[in-house]
């Protein structure tokens, strides 16, 4: 009797083992997870956080967000005050994204918010700890590309050409800065016409563009005549584009005061028919053709004397200069600068408009040289250029000017004819000077 149950049992646990082997194809799919967790492989747990990714309402605050996330009133109250220290939440804008992290009780984990190209607004709060609020930078590779273009039947403008590139209309305006004051981009392109540059791009570590760093070599062939410029950084000075014998291509005046060599519609003159008023007046300044909005910046360094309204020359900003010069700005439908600041050459000071007595959108533009009204456009072209690179430099710029050339293939014969002379002139110069090496790469990266 024992053996038969002994025998039995045996039986049994046989015929377990084979159905064991035997079954897997046939266990339904909870059956083989459990199977799984009991072999000791990877268990898949609930999530003990959610998390929402999106951009910011239009008329959204910070708070209003928060609270449409479900957060707590309190809690609410409590991130807004913690922030303040570090952001002004009455700057969060529309379509800026935004990543909230919650615990699955609805607790506040981690807040981000783009408050522009290069910054996070971080809120954390971990279990256990107290809330935290920080501006953080956004991580961002660099890399060095070269970027070329020709000017054609299908790419006729500048901006197209780039466009035609892949690349944006900030290095358009990028590359029309640096050679504004040796090419009229609106008047001078023709076909066949030429560029290339070399340009740092800035990416996010998720590989995405993030934008433009310095273009640190820039060639443009225009009509055949080939004009180049380096970026380079003279000690205990600015950085600034210079061709290659050193010449400053900033002019000590931009060519305009408006982003490209724009259309003149109404010149200086000491008599003219006003075209509201119908009486014959002095038009002390140029009217420039230009969109409703389109930016207007400022010529040269200087002083805001006055921002504000004046009767018939509607908004308008007045700027005192170096060496007695005077600018001002008419008609303007925006103003972005206060009395009393200083602004830079190319900031932003107003956006085009047509208030006071205008008939169109335009851009009047006036300058003054000790207290006297000159014509802007006879006084702009003879301008000189700003200061040139030191001679006690000039080997120091020879380096870097190669350096940043050697990126670029040369465009044409007549280019690879005209770079070699300039080279080696520039070359007999430093051979000849007896500066000394003050700095071992000038070119910023």
């Amino acid at each position: 009797m024992r053996r038969t149950l002994r025998d039995s049992t045996t039986l049994l646990i046989a015929s377990a083992v084979a159905a064991a082997a035997l079954s897997p194809a046939c266990r339904a799919p909870e059956d083989v997870v459990r199977f799984s967790e009991r072999a000791g492989a990877d268990i898949a747990l609930a999530r003990d956080t959610t998390i929402v990714s999106a951009r910011v309402a239009a008329g959204a605050t910070l708070a209003s967000l928060l609270r449409a996330q479900g957060l707590a009133v309190d809690e609410v109250a409590e991130i807004v005050a913690k922030t303040a220290s570090v952001f002004d939440a009455r700057k969060v804008r529309a379509t800026h994204p935004y990543r909230l992290e919650r615990a699955l009780d609805g607790a506040l984990r981690k807040f981000e918010y783009e408050i522009d190209a290069d910054r996070f607004l971080v809120v954390t709060h971990a279990q256990g700890a107290e809330l935290n609020a920080d501006v953080v930078p956004i991580p961002k590779t660099r890399s060095l590309d070269i970027v070329r273009g020709r000017i054609d039947r299908s790419a006729p403008s500048l901006v197209a050409a780039m466009d035609a590139a892949g690349e944006t209309i900030e290095l358009t305006l990028g590359l029309a800065v640096i050679f504004g004051g040796e090419i009229d981009f609106n008047t001078e392109l023709r076909p066949g016409d030429e560029f290339q540059l070399a340009v740092e791009k800035e990416f996010r570590e998720d590989h995405t563009f993030a934008g433009y760093g310095p273009i640190l070599a820039a060639e443009f062939v225009n009509n055949g005549r080939p004009v180049r410029a380096v970026r380079f950084t003279p000690a205990q000075g600015a950085p600034g584009y210079f061709d290659e014998r050193g010449v400053s291509m900033k002019r000590f005046f931009l060519a305009s005061p408006l982003k490209f060599q724009p259309v003149v519609t109404s010149g200086f003159s000491r008599a003219r028919m006003h075209p509201i008023l119908r009486e014959v007046r002095a038009h002390l300044g140029v009217d420039y053709k230009a969109p409703i909005g389109a930016p207007v910046v400022a010529v040269t360094d200087g002083v805001v004397v006055m921002a504000g309204t004046s009767g018939g020359s509607g908004r308008i900003v007045h700027l005192r200069h170096s060496n007695g010069f005077e600018t001002e700005y008419l008609h303007l439908s925006a103003i972005a600068v206060r009395a009393g600041q200083h602004v830079r050459q190319g900031e932003l000071i107003g956006r085009v408009g047509m208030t006071g007595l205008a008939t169109g959108p335009h851009l009047d533009y006036r300058l003054k040289k000790n207290g006297v009204f000159i014509n802007p456009i006879a006084a702009h072209r003879a301008m000189p250029p700003a200061d040139p690179v030191p001679a006690s430099q000039m080997t120091t710029f020879a380096a870097a000017r190669d350096r940043a050339l050697a990126a670029l293939e040369p465009l044409g014969a007549e280019a690879r004819g005209a770079k070699a002379a300039v080279t080696a002139a520039v070359n007999a110069v430093t051979r000849s000077s007896k500066a000394t090496l003050t700095e071992s790469d000038p070119v910023e990266r």
